[in-house]
């Protein structure tokens, strides 16, 4: 997914208990990316944060939805891709 405006998200992909995932930041761009976790798809809490490319893997130690974006004031300019994987 193509972000280059601020609030604005990957879809929530579910991930089961001990699960692994996959996040892949790429692009040119001045901006912080977020990677949130929630219980109910509505409520979401930051887990982490990149201003830079990055390839990363996580694991859910339970039930998570999990999504990552751009929130509303993280955005200067450029396009951040971002893909999420389960």
């Amino acid at each position: 997914m193509d972000i280059t405006a601020q609030n604005t998200f990957t879809p929530a992909v579910f991930i089961q208990a001990g699960d692994e995932f996959d996040i892949s930041i790429s692009g040119t761009f001045v901006a912080t990316v977020f990677v949130q976790r929630s219980k109910d798809g509505t409520t979401w809490a930051d887990v982490d944060s990149y201003t830079a490319p990055a390839e990363k893997t996580g694991r859910a130690g339970s039930g998570w939805y999990f999504r990552a974006g751009v929130k509303t004031g993280g955005f200067t300019s450029g396009t951040v891709k971002v893909d999420l994987y389960a």
